[in-house]
């Protein structure tokens, strides 16, 4: 059995778009880990939206093997995590299989907001920390100022940062050689009872539920029988194994390794990420400590274009929360759009990475109501009710208050930018707490701002106004009272629930005329006038017609008296009333996409 001493698991953290795949390609290509023929950037990244996109959704693991100076062969187990924001409970889950963290930081942009974001997660889970200076081949790299940042940050010293290019393989060999010199071997107990941590899993047509794990005590043979601590369930390993660039089946995984394990549960409901997995006739006493809860910033409604495929949208959200363990959601019905389900987001990438998932990967055409995000009312009695869509908002009759989640935003940027970000956290409902410089060239600002305003369009906007520059990054710091109200949209008197919103009142007039304007452009005229309007309950803040589409009844009539036009045009005219009555407007898939972009 391979001795614990030489095996290191570590991960790769960074800001969006720092160079984390493509250092990762290095090092699978160096540790000669994937043959030079079947290499493509992007090696880890398995989803064409990955490819597209030129991001990182999903963690991905993978087992190296590295010939050290000594002449030791050493196992590495490297996690390569996402750098989007919306992504960062990934993250938290790769640190917390692991001892160490490459901290990758681009030496053409400097330290940004979610470099500090995820460095301080990994301090948290006592990681050792090895600072890398990225794409140092590139003109624009600032080597000298970076390294001064990365010092500052981490208090090292400047011989500690490792300097390299996942472009052109500078420095991969040092990176290699500091993982084994610096980042400690596993600890734990091989003769111990099992104990391995689930931090992700995947569904597979064929094979069923594929779970991957990080055995911190004791080891798991093929065929032993197991159990899952959370659920109490027993099953049979039919096959385990570590992760390569595929799964490669073993005989039995060690204490300290990360690996994979088929079951061939078929119910996605059963395994539970955090969970810890135990052998059934030795079981061990504690669990291990898994993840936090996660806490869905962004809330939206999904429902499937043909009601009748209501199950199926169950059974992908099912397998879909396997993969991606902060995605939240329960049933609900509209009157507008049926039986579908209130899903819960860490943000609107994270949101519309759902959507294309659910359409790529599962064939479902869906439709999403407006995001908003989870409120609390308080009534004259005391009661504390949970407002996830404006249909939850109690009568204002009875209504003492209602408090709104907010955030505390880090922004870095270049000192020219800071003006027109202050007018847009302003615009947002924001407020500066602080302001203080990294370095001359780099400005840290801190704002507090109301959730419900950065979820639509805040990270676009501050992207275009800085040119690219400003990073973002936030965390949540409670609930504050706020004067919200909900803002229904009529057409022809009916409310459209799935087009309702709650909004701060300052904005509701702007926001209801917004709207209407757009859905008077997106929806296709009838026989009859729509009158489309936007409502604070009795009070009608804003409307727009759309006039009727008309058949010359008249054509027919070549002179004559004109009594018999008048008796034509009447005639017309009853039967439109009589249409408008019974008529339904159909709202297309685009108007409610539409929301989401009014300020495009």
């Amino acid at each position: 059995m391979r001795r614990m001493k030489n095996i290191r698991n570590f991960c790769v953290i960074a800001h969006i778009d720092h160079g984390k795949s493509t250092l990762s390609d290095r090092l699978l290509e160096f540790t000669q880990t994937i043959a030079e023929r079947d290499m493509k950037d992007q090696a880890l990244d398995d989803m064409d939206l990955e490819r597209e996109r030129g991001i990182t959704i999903k963690s991905h693991a993978v087992q190296l093997y590295f010939k050290h100076d000594s002449g030791t062969t050493y196992t590495f187990n490297l996690i390569d995590t996402p750098g989007h924001v919306d992504f960062s409970y990934e993250v938290s889950r790769s640190i917390a299989a692991c001892e160490g963290a490459l901290l990758l930081v681009d030496a053409s942009q400097g330290i940004q907001a979610q470099t500090i974001s995820n460095l301080y997660l990994a301090i948290e889970n006592d990681l050792e920390i090895i600072p890398i200076l990225n794409k140092v081949d590139m003109e624009s790299a600032m080597i000298e100022e970076v390294t001064e940042q990365i010092v500052d940050l981490i208090g090292c010293d400047p011989e500690e940062v490792v300097h390299a290019s996942g472009k052109t393989g500078i420095g991969i060999e040092d990176i290699l050689n500091a993982v084994v010199d610096r980042i400690p071997a596993p600890k734990g107990d091989p003769d111990a009872p099992l104990q391995a941590l689930i931090f992700d899993s995947v569904f597979n047509s064929y094979r069923g539920v594929i779970t991957y794990y990080r055995i911190v005590n004791g080891s798991l043979k093929k065929g032993d029988k197991i159990r899952f601590m959370n659920t109490g369930n027993s099953y049979f390993a039919d096959e385990v194994g570590v992760l390569q660039m595929d799964m490669m089946p073993k005989k039995e995984v060690g204490t300290g390794d990360v690996g994979y394990i088929v079951t061939g549960i078929k119910n996605s409901k059963e395994v539970k990420v955090g969970d810890t997995i135990t052998l059934d006739n030795n079981p061990s006493s504690t669990f291990i400590d898994g993840f936090e809860n996660v806490k869905p910033m962004v809330f939206a409604g999904i429902f499937p274009i043909d009601n009748d495929d209501f199950e199926d949208l169950r059974d992908s959200l099912e397998k879909l929360q396997l993969n991606d363990a902060s995605l939240v959601y329960e049933p609900e019905t509209s009157i507008a759009l049926g039986f579908g389900f209130r899903c819960g987001f860490l943000g609107m990438l994270h949101l519309e990475i759902i959507q294309e998932r659910l359409s790529r990967e599962f064939d479902m055409d869906v439709i999403t109501t407006i995001p908003n995000v989870s409120y609390r009312a308080y009534t004259k009695k005391g009661e504390e009710i949970i407002v996830n869509t404006p249909v939850d908002l109690p009568d204002p009759t009875i209504m003492d208050r209602v408090e709104e989640p907010f955030i505390e935003s880090q922004i870095i940027t270049k000192p020219e930018f800071i003006g027109s970000i202050m007018t847009l956290c302003i615009e947002k409902r924001g407020y500066m707490t602080k302001q203080a410089y990294l370095t001359p060239e780099r400005v840290e600002m801190t704002f507090e701002l109301p959730l419900a305003e950065i979820v639509f369009d805040f990270y676009d906007r501050l992207k275009s106004i800085s040119k690219g520059y400003a990073s973002f990054d936030y965390a949540p710091i409670g609930y504050r009272t706020s004067h919200l109200v909900k803002m229904d949209i009529k057409l022809n008197g009916d409310n459209v629930d799935a087009l309702s919103a709650l909004i701060h009142r300052d904005k509701a007039y702007y926001f209801g005329r917004k709207l209407c304007k757009k859905l008077k452009e997106l929806l296709p005229r009838q026989q009859f006038v729509i009158a489309i309007q936007a409502a604070i309950g009795a009070k009608i803040i804003a409307r727009e017609t759309i006039s009727a589409l008309r058949k010359d009844v008249t054509a027919k009539c070549y002179g004559g008296d004109i009594t018999r036009k008048r008796k034509l045009l009447e005639k017309q005219k009853k039967g439109k009333k009589k249409m408008r009555q019974i008529g339904n407007v159909e709202v297309p898939q685009k108007a409610f996409l539409a929301v989401l972009k009014l300020n495009d």
